[in-house]
């Protein structure tokens, strides 16, 4: 035989730890080939039967064994038999090329389904050559062959196809990935299974974190050891690891199952970003930035020269640093981000010429109150202008027509009383200069001594004043009532009513009106068109006219050719029977609640009132034309007030309240009436 074979003893592994060679084993032990070696049976016969003369573990089928048998085991030299079998893992499987050559007979089976078959006593060397798909996981291949006459030699080999165009399997994912990470080199060590495809290339390794795609960290040749050790960015995170395997024809497995490293936190936030710097109140720089990732505070460092030294100003959490600056020079500002474990980033910087170009925030509360001839703006300080206005700060009114502000049609107003003593608190400006009688919409904006003006205030709509009377109210109407005179009208078209007056007069002898002013109608507010004049009904006859007042009282007056002038007569609800008044016996008096009428009084003459049994008060009838008593027998004698339950509203009634002795006699009468209004 030409080349090595390895005789089993028993079921261990072809080779044991030290790398020696096993002794051979009686014909009848057990012998176990660890895959992929060969377990090669060698036979006396050309039927493969009986037992074998020979168990051996051969990494190799590749023999020559010329006209003679085969080394190591006596066999005739013509007529024997050698089997050779094993079991593997082919990983993936795939495309497979199976090659024969043999004198004499060979035949190759792939679990147990034959694919050559070379089986005659030849004189030559017969070849075969088989292309064939092996599926992923465990096969067996089995080799038989026999060496009738003559020259004896076998050869097989199985090798996968590498060609990327004929290859299309990808290679199974590696397993066993471990990662153990060293907090003192900051490294992560990972280790791996063997993979099991016979076309294997190598492995790459893959690093992410969990929010982010992956990313080779192997470098470009393929590893070639089950081990790699990286070095992560210590930041405190967390990255997950895969391993994958590529074959020859460069196909790439799917990722192993990942693993962790977390990993010691030893690197700062990065830099903030965008980091202005805006100069206010010709004093005080305010720094602004973008919010670094992973960070906890900031520090701010300041100094007169771009080389430093820097001075620490202080730190904050916020993305926003105020603080003093040159008036006119050149500040140098840097700013660095920490992290909670103190880590500290890189610095950002800036530089600030001390030039002020941050406008004053909007003044606040801003009110417009219409007057005639002018109008009164007022507004509120906005914050941080105090120092602006001490050095020469100001505000700008403005003013646009209609109901909304429109900076394209705006006027600037000139002030009377502009900036009043109060103007460092706010300030108030008298526009003389207004459209009377419309709408206009004024803003307000602050400007700093160095010309930098904020936005416009919360605009404020206002119809400006006049001297213009509304025009004469129409629709008027007078309606007699039991309760009054109502008085109604018809609403104004204008706009800037603020309420309507009702004047109440009386006819002259010449045809002139006697006017007994504006406030002789007063009773009822509820309904804005209409007004009760409350007097008592007795029949007298009354001009009325109404006039409307605007928010700036401007009004007609009713003696006014265009004021309608209503005359009507009053009801007469007033008895027909008369009642005298007596009543000496004390003070009384009598009043309208909400709900009802009512009458107290007091007895205080003693001597008369003791001779007093009860109290009676009767109300007129006007369908009866008399006074009927209003409860059953007399009131007690101790009793000094009454309230009438059964009134209701929009009537005037008539009351008397007699003292009555024993005998029947009256001792004191008191006639009084109340108008009970049903108010609009």
């Amino acid at each position: 035989m030409t080349r090595t074979r390895l005789s089993a003893l028993a079921a261990a592994a072809a080779f044991a730890t030290t790398g020696g060679l096993i002794t051979a084993a009686p014909a009848s032990a057990t012998v176990t080939c660890t895959s992929p070696l060969w377990r090669a049976q060698y036979f006396g016969n050309s039927t493969f039967s009986g037992t074998p003369k020979l168990t051996a573990c051969d990494t190799a089928i590749k023999e020559n064994y010329g006209y003679g048998d085969p080394a190591g085991v006596t066999l005739p030299k013509d007529n024997f038999s050698v089997r050779w079998s094993l079991t593997r893992d082919f990983g993936s499987g795939g495309p497979f090329r199976l090659s024969a050559a043999t004198q004499d007979g060979m035949r190759v089976y792939v679990d147990g389904v034959r694919k050559i078959d070379l089986w005659k006593n030849v004189s030559t060397t017969a070849r075969r050559t088989v292309d064939l798909t092996i599926p992923a996981g465990r096969h067996t291949l089995r080799v038989d062959y026999v060496a009738w006459t003559g020259f004896a030699g076998a050869v097989f080999t199985y090798t996968p196809r590498t060609e990327a165009a004929v290859d299309k399997v990808k290679p199974l994912a590696p397993t066993g990935l471990t990662a153990t990470y060293d907090r003192v080199t900051a490294r992560t060590t990972l280790r791996w299974a063997a993979n099991k495809e016979m076309d294997l290339a190598g492995y790459r390794v893959y690093r992410r974190l969990s929010a982010t795609g992956w990313a080779k960290v192997s470098g470009t040749s393929l590893l070639t050891t089950r081990s790699f050790v990286d070095t992560p960015p210590a930041t405190g995170q967390t990255f997950l690891y895969e391993v994958r395997a590529v074959d020859k024809a460069g196909r790439e497995s799917t990722g192993s199952p990942d693993v962790t490293a977390t990993t010691v936190d030893r690197t700062g936030p990065a830099a903030p970003t965008g980091l202005t710097v805006a100069t206010g109140d010709g004093w005080w720089d305010t720094l602004n930035w973008q919010r670094a990732a992973d960070t906890a505070k900031y520090e701010v460092y300041a100094s007169s020269a771009a080389a430093g030294p820097f001075e620490l100003r202080g730190t904050t959490t916020t993305t926003s640093y105020r603080t003093s600056g040159g008036v006119n020079t050149h500040t140098y500002y840097r700013v660095r981000a920490l992290d909670a474990a103190g880590n500290p980033g890189a610095y950002a910087t800036v530089t600030s010429d001390g030039i002020d170009r941050m406008p004053p925030k909007s003044p606040t509360g801003v009110t417009a109150v219409a007057r005639p001839g002018h109008t009164d703006v007022h507004w509120s300080q906005p914050d941080g202008f105090y120092e602006d206005w001490d050095n020469g700060g100001h505000y700008r009114v403005y003013r646009s027509p209609g109901t909304t502000f429109d900076p394209t049609a705006r006027t600037r107003v000139t002030c009377v009383a502009e900036e009043s003593d109060e103007a460092s608190n706010g300030g108030n400006c008298y526009d003389v200069d207004m459209p009377v009688n419309t709408y206009v919409t004024y803003a307000v904006t602050a400007v700093d001594p160095y010309g930098n003006e904020s936005a416009y205030s919360a605009p404020v709509a206002v119809r400006t004043g006049d001297t213009v009377a509304p025009g004469p109210v129409t629709g008027v109407k007078v309606t007699p009532r039991n309760d009054g005179m109502l008085v109604s009208w018809a609403a104004s078209p204008e706009d800037d009513i603020d309420e309507y007056v009702v004047w109440k007069g009386v006819r002259q002898g010449d045809s002139t009106v006697k006017w007994l002013g504006p406030d002789a109608c007063w009773d009822g507010t509820g309904n804005w068109l209409a007004i009760l004049c409350g007097n008592l009904p007795d029949g007298e006859t009354h001009v009325y006219a109404v006039v409307a007042k605007d928010h700036w009282g401007n009004t007609l007056h009713p003696s006014d050719p265009k004021v309608t002038v209503v005359e009507a007569t009053e009801l007469d609800v007033r008895p027909s029977v008369t009642v005298t008044r007596d009543w000496s016996l004390g003070s009384l008096g009598h009043n309208r609640t909400a709900t009802r009428p009512s009458v107290d009084w007091q007895c205080t003459d003693t001597a008369r009132c003791a001779t007093v049994t009860g109290y009676r008060v009767s109300r007129w009838n006007p369908a009866t034309k008399a006074y009927e008593p209003q409860h059953d027998g007399l009131l007690p004698a101790d009793a000094r007030t009454w309230e009438d339950a059964t009134a209701t509203k929009g009537d005037t009634y008539f009351y008397t309240l007699e003292a009555v002795t024993a005998d029947g006699a009256v001792m004191g009468t008191y006639p009084w009436y109340i108008v009970f209004q049903d108010r609009v």
